[in-house]
């Protein structure tokens, strides 16, 4: 998949668990978990307005395009 999804970094930047991302913007461990593992096939804009705002970041920072060789 050419999308890479960098939610694990943002998470050791921030010094945070998934756990308390999941309490702070309303959506269940185990979504995230498959959000970070890169498994998920969609994301809400308000999901992702919802992390952005609670990890102070840009969507950019959790989002990247890798083109196939």
């Amino acid at each position: 998949m050419p999308i890479i999804v960098n939610l694990d970094v943002m998470l050791a930047r921030r010094k945070l668990k998934l756990k308390e991302l999941s309490e702070m913007v309303g959506v269940s461990n185990v979504n995230l978990s498959i959000l970070k593992q890169g498994k998920v096939k969609a994301i809400r804009f308000s999901t992702l307005e919802a992390i952005c705002e609670a990890l102070d970041c840009q969507p950019g920072d959790i989002l990247e395009y890798q083109r196939k060789d």
